[in-house]
């Protein structure tokens, strides 16, 4: 698979996350997933703030593709996981899990565009950052 380090970031499931059922939501993995990005993110001493304000960039999704293999529920504790598969010049594509011990529940492709943040024009990665995240 890849070369970088696999994040993984613990989320205990929340009656609010799950259907009537007890069944966590399919959109609440989408949810899951933006916190586990985000924290990895932090990893690298970046948060979402901090590279509009140095970099005035953002991350946005430009595409997910999400397959749910078996169903998370009402109170589990989930390791959410983010790991680099490729950085291109002006996105960064991750691929994400979602496992309950060592059992993957959920895994995803997210593809992330940089843009300059006040107009959405798609910008290079910065290049201190792409060095960073290549770590």
């Amino acid at each position: 698979m890849s070369k970088h380090k696999v994040f993984a970031l613990p989320v205990r499931v929340y009656f609010q996350d799950t259907d009537a059922g007890g069944v966590v939501y399919h959109a609440s993995y989408v949810n899951f997933m933006e916190r586990a990005r985000t924290e990895w993110l932090r990893t690298h001493g970046y948060s979402n703030a901090g590279l509009m304000k140095e970099f005035g960039v953002v991350f946005v999704v430009r595409s997910l593709k999400l397959d749910y293999l078996k169903p998370a529920l009402l109170d589990d504790l989930l390791d959410v996981t983010a790991q680099i598969k490729e950085i291109g010049r002006s996105r960064l594509n991750l691929i994400q899990s979602v496992l309950r011990g060592d059992e993957l529940l959920t895994e995803a492709e997210v593809h992330l565009g940089v843009r300059f943040a006040g107009r959405f024009q798609t910008v290079s990665v910065p290049e201190v950052l792409r060095k960073q995240l290549k770590v």
